[in-house]
């Protein structure tokens, strides 16, 4: 299958041999990050055109979930763990505990400099302090509001801490 390997082609791209054949045949490594924390980056990256977090809460559930953007749409919608048997998923702030070992179960050589380069206790330190802060701009209908939006995600993945588990 040439096609497989052409730029910019997603799996939806595929017929249903050609998708089960290349999902048998690759390593599945998804990973994951907190929906808050998605939320929060996504909002610094000034990728919404709100001026406070609050307001940009309420422009991500106006949109709803089938005309969400990709930024912010429930990831069970876009990797649809349940559809596709991924053999790793690796969660946001934890790429150092876990990268090593994909590497070594997936059979590539584990670079322990490369490991080092993740500061994982610096980012869940950082976006700790960042979701209690946003968190705290938020009203309690927002916060029920955005549970439920992300109530898939939150079932589906285990995100330690996450300010929407409540």
């Amino acid at each position: 299958y040439p096609r497989w390997h052409t730029r910019g082609t997603q799996l939806g791209d595929f017929n249903l041999t050609e998708t089960e054949a290349m999902l048998r045949a690759y390593t599945k490594v998804l990973f994951v990050r907190d929906p808050f924390h998605r939320l929060i980056s996504t909002f610094m990256q000034g990728m919404g055109s709100s001026p406070s977090f609050s307001s940009f809460v309420e422009d991500v559930l106006g949109s709803g979930q089938h005309n969400a953007s990709a930024a912010w749409k429930p990831l069970v919608s876009l990797c649809q763990p349940c559809s596709v048997h991924y053999d790793f998923v690796v969660v946001f702030g934890f790429f150092r505990q876990e990268l090593g070992h994909v590497l070594q179960r997936a059979g590539l050589p584990v670079d322990s400099l490369l490991l080092l380069k993740f500061t994982d206790t610096q980012v869940r330190w950082t976006y700790s302090w960042l979701s209690e802060q946003m968190f705290n701009e938020l009203s309690l209908q927002q916060k029920q509001q955005l549970s439920r939006f992300y109530q898939w995600d939150l079932a589906a993945f285990l995100f330690p801490g996450s300010f929407l588990s409540g």
